[in-house]
């Protein structure tokens, strides 16, 4: 009479306990299984199969998955549109890794085109070598009378030849655009955006309510046609950088809201404190679908760093009190918070679901990205990104691909 063999047990480099964050919700005492910097299994502890860690890891805050930053200028002190070395551009990035944002996309400002061709070759370099996840351009194609802190002398009508340059010179690596739609040209450009496999981002926009719709559904019907990284379009910062909403203009806002509650748009959603006001957020959540809000910074160099005088682009930056403005004068120029301050301020002033302000922060825009099968959800086969965090989701030990983040 024969037996059947025992199971062959799960062998992993370590095992991470903890209520978590999961694709099925929060999971009290769930575990991770982690090796060679993917995560093997992840679920209830009650359920894990038969294994063997190299070590163990118990967490009594919570574990969440790494957070995706789909809209980051800088911090520590180094601007991407701004940096001399590479060592510059990997200051800020780690700025906010050690912060919990394993995947950064690094944006870019308005600029010359020779500006910008410079600049995305050198970030063409860090995505290829996995320090970031992909590039963001914000401009030049934009309204002068929303530009915010974009410098107006280089906005430009719309070039597609520009964008496919661009596109090249990043190898693959240019995931997002912002351009708005009201500007000559703009068509073209979002027609060119999806041909190199980047997402048309509608913003930075004095236009209509009926310019904003009719821009989001060329950028859907193209997207649909060449099969790029994301099918939705997104909306760089709603509310921030557009014409404001009145009962007989109602502009563009509204109508991506419009959209994002059909699912048919992504939108940007700057909940630090100073963009928006704490119930704005509260009300984007409610209306918009769950997959179709994204949270981010819009962080520039001054993200956790003391107040006083940075650059962003061609422009002077005054920080006082936490709060980014040109230099002279009023308008917001970026943020300074880390993508977990804005999970926080999301969770704890605008009364978010925890869950879903998390995965506003991951899966939500690793799905921007295309790149929902290897971060922003803690799964199986996915990168071992995790930020373990305390009760009041401040950072505690950060994971990149199974590694601890020390720098």
């Amino acid at each position: 009479m024969s037996t059947a063999a025992a199971p062959t047990p799960v062998i992993a480099e370590l095992a991470l306990r903890g209520t978590a964050v999961l694709e099925q919700g929060l999971v009290p005492d769930a575990l991770l299984l982690i090796d060679g910097g993917d995560i093997l299994w992840a679920g209830p502890s009650a359920r894990a199969p038969q294994h063997q860690a190299e070590r163990t890891l118990e967490h009594d805050g919570l574990i969440l998955p790494g957070l995706v930053d789909l809209h980051c200028h800088g911090g520590g002190g180094a601007s991407f549109p701004d940096a001399a070395t590479s060592e510059d551009l990997l200051t800020a990035v780690r700025e906010h890794r050690r912060h919990g944002t394993t995947s950064l996309v690094a944006s870019l400002v308005t600029a010359e085109a020779d500006t910008l061709r410079a600049r995305v070759a050198d970030l063409a370099r860090l995505a290829a070598d996995g320090e970031i996840a992909a590039l963001h351009l914000e401009g030049p194609f934009l309204s002068v009378a929303r530009c915010g802190a974009q410098n107006p002398a280089h906005i430009v009508d719309g070039d597609p030849d520009l964008v496919r340059e661009l596109a090249q010179l990043a190898g693959g690596a240019l995931a997002t655009m912002t351009v708005a739609p009201e500007v000559k040209g703009a068509e073209e450009v979002i027609e060119a955006l999806a041909e190199v496999g980047a997402v048309p981002s509608l913003g930075h926009t004095d236009g209509s309510s009926a310019q904003m719709t009719d821009a989001l559904t060329r950028a859907r019907a193209e997207l649909r046609r060449e099969h790029g990284r994301s099918p939705l379009p997104t909306a760089t910062h709603l509310f921030n950088g557009m014409r404001p909403i009145h009962h007989r203009d109602p502009g563009p806002a509204l109508a991506a809201l419009d959209a994002a509650a059909a699912g048919d748009l992504v939108v940007e959603v700057i909940a630090d404190g100073v963009h928006l006001d704490a119930r704005t957020v509260a009300h984007v959540f409610a209306i918009a679908a769950e997959q179709n809000v994204v949270l981010v910074t819009d962080a520039m160099a001054a993200a956790g760093m003391p107040d006083g005088q940075y650059r962003l682009g061609s422009l002077d930056v005054t920080v006082a009190s936490g709060v980014a403005t040109l230099t002279g004068g009023s308008a917001i120029a970026g943020g300074t918070a880390h993508l977990l301050d804005v999970v926080r301020f999301a969770v704890t002033e605008a009364g978010v679901d925890l869950v879903r302000a998390v995965r506003a922060a991951s899966s939500v825009p690793a799905a921007v990205l295309g790149m929902q099968d290897r971060i922003g959800v803690l799964a199986p086969g996915r990168r071992a990104d995790a930020v373990l965090v305390d009760s009041e989701l401040a950072p505690i030990t950060v994971l990149r691909a199974g590694v601890v983040v020390t720098d």
